[in-house]
C-alpha cells in the first residue's frame, strides 16, 4: 500500500497560503461590487481596507525576508527584479485605494485592476520564482518559513494596533 505524503510547508508554501487567501477577498469583492445592497458600500470599503493590509504585510514579509534571500542564492535576479517593480505598482494603487473618500466605480477600479495585478504576480511567483527558489540548494525554505509566519504575525498586530 502506498501513500502519498505532503512536502513540508515552506516559505513558498506560505506565500501561496497568502495568495488564495487575497483571491478569495477580491472574489468577495467582486461579488459586493456588482450587489445592488444598501449595505455594499460600507462592506466593500472594510473588504477593500482588508486586502490592502494582506497585502502591504505580505509584500512586506517577500521584500525583508525572501527576496533578499533567493537574490543571494540565484544568479539570475531578472524575476526578482519584475517582482519588486510589480510591488511598488501594486503599493502605489493600495495607497489610492486607502485614501479614497468616496466609493464609487472609480474605487471599485482601482480594486480591480490591483485584483489583476496581483493575479499575474502571483501567476510568476508560482510559476517562476517558487520553482527556482525549491531548486535552489542551500536554501532552508523550510526554516524561511518560520521567519516568515513570526514576521507576518509582528506585522499584523501592529496594522491592527493602527487601524
Amino acid at each position: 500500500m502506498s501513500t502519498t505524503r505532503r512536502a513540508t510547508p515552506d516559505a513558498c508554501s506560505l506565500l501561496d497560503t497568502d495568495h488564495k487567501n487575497v483571491k478569495k477577498l477580491f472574489t468577495a469583492y467582486d461579488e459586493l461590487a456588482h450587489s445592488r445592497s444598501q449595505s455594499a458600500p460600507g462592506k466593500k470599503r472594510d473588504l477593500a481596507m482588508q486586502i490592502c493590509m494582506e497585502l502591504q504585510v505580505h509584500t512586506q514579509i517577500e521584500e525583508e525576508i525572501f527576496y533578499p534571500a533567493l537574490r543571494e542564492a540565484i544568479s539570475e535576479t531578472d524575476l526578482l527584479d519584475e517582482a519588486e517593480v510589480e510591488h511598488a505598482s501594486a503599493k502605489e494603487l493600495i495607497a489610492q485605494i486607502q485614501d479614497a473618500t468616496e466609493i464609487d466605480e472609480k474605487f471599485d477600479a482601482k480594486v480591480k485592476v490591483l485584483g489583476e495585478y496581483i493575479d499575474h504576480h502571483v501567476k510568476e511567483e508560482r510559476n517562476e520564482i517558487f520553482v527556482k527558489a525549491r531548486a535552489t540548494r542551500g536554501l532552508d525554505l523550510v526554516a524561511m518559513r518560520e521567519q516568515l509566519a513570526q514576521r507576518k504575525e509582528e506585522l499584523m498586530a501592529k496594522m491592527e494596533v493602527m487601524a
